[in-house]
């Protein structure tokens, strides 16, 4: 409960003093980085506007002026909360909510509906105030310094580009004579085999997905078998599942890592156990929990990691 010798009364331009005071000490607490600093002389005509057509309260006690809040008239039925913000001598004296409830009876009178404010990720002490009166994240304000966003997308992806595709056979013999029927469009292909698959890499692969993608669907279709074409590129990793030479799965670790997709196209690009587990012999929960997908690279393994765990539950050679 607000101290009874608090005060709430609504600000006139007379109070001009005190308001950019206030301000301006709410600024250097609460520094807001995203845009140029604004200038007393820009920001005051459209207080001044709110005194008319919002809300601006000031809060006082027995040692002066000591809060403030700033209420925006409503706009299709939302008025918002521009600003609160009360000196440290009467933090946690119920000040706070005091100057909302008056910007809130405001609102309510000019006919609003709902009441928003904004308040900077970093300021953990605003947020949690806000949450107990009932104010819950509606958006989220996402931003970057532009030079660093501009360098971000002109960059390519980091990290190791590799790529191998596993033919589920041990005649190296059959396999071997479909590969030859891809030369010269390999460079120099590394063939291994060893229990079930054969494996084989080439440096077209690593810098071609394209390439990559077709060889293992052809050498599915010639050699009537299933291929993984498995890969990280950068700073994600994809495998691709054929069965005589229809593919049937595909995984991509962060689905929109090369751009926005519909919904159903993004959920396609999550692994399929069942398929996963029935062509290659993992076992279904282990595809479940390694071959997952999220929003970010950070959310997951290192590509690394997570590749050599890909192929670790199929059983091939990374």
């Amino acid at each position: 409960m607000a101290d009874a010798n608090l005060t709430i009364r609504r600000a006139t331009e007379a109070d001009e003093p005190v308001l950019r005071d206030l301000w301006e000490e709410f600024g250097r607490e609460v520094p807001w980085e995203l845009e140029e600093p604004e200038t007393w002389s820009a920001r005051w005509p459209r207080i001044c506007k709110d005194m008319s057509d919002g809300g601006v309260f000031v809060a006082e006690d027995e040692e002066g002026p000591v809060g403030v809040a700033r209420i925006e008239p409503p706009v299709h039925g939302r008025a918002h909360v521009n600003l609160v913000h009360v000196r440290e001598r009467g933090r946690r004296r119920g000040i706070a909510k005091a100057l909302i409830r008056e910007c809130v009876r405001d609102a309510k009178a000019r006919g609003a509906r709902f009441v928003s404010l904004g308040v900077l990720t970093s300021n953990e002490r605003a947020i949690a105030v806000w949450r107990r009166l009932g104010f819950k994240e509606e958006h989220l304000l996402m931003a970057s310094p532009v030079d660093a966003l501009a360098e971000r997308l002109d960059q390519r992806p980091e990290g190791r580009h590799r790529a191998t595709t596993h033919v589920q056979s041990d005649d190296e013999v059959s396999v071997g004579r479909a590969i030859a029927q891809f030369l010269p469009r390999l460079e120099s292909p590394d063939v291994r085999s060893g229990g079930s698959w054969t494996r084989v890499a080439d440096p077209v692969f690593d810098r071609d997905r394209d390439a990559h993608a077709r060889f293992a669907q052809e050498l599915s279709d010639r050699l009537g078998a299933v291929t993984v074409a498995l890969a990280q590129e950068g700073e994600v990793v994809r495998f691709r599942l054929y069965e005589r030479g229809r593919m049937v799965d595909e995984y991509l670790s962060v689905p929109t890592w090369y751009g926005e997709l519909p919904k159903g196209d993004e959920l396609a690009l999550e692994a399929n156990p069942t398929l996963v587990a029935r062509l290659t012999g993992a076992e279904r929960d282990a595809v479940r929990r390694v071959a997952r997908t999220a929003l970010a690279p950070a959310d997951l393994p290192p590509a690394a990691e997570l590749y050599d765990q890909i192929a670790a539950l199929m059983g091939l050679e990374p």
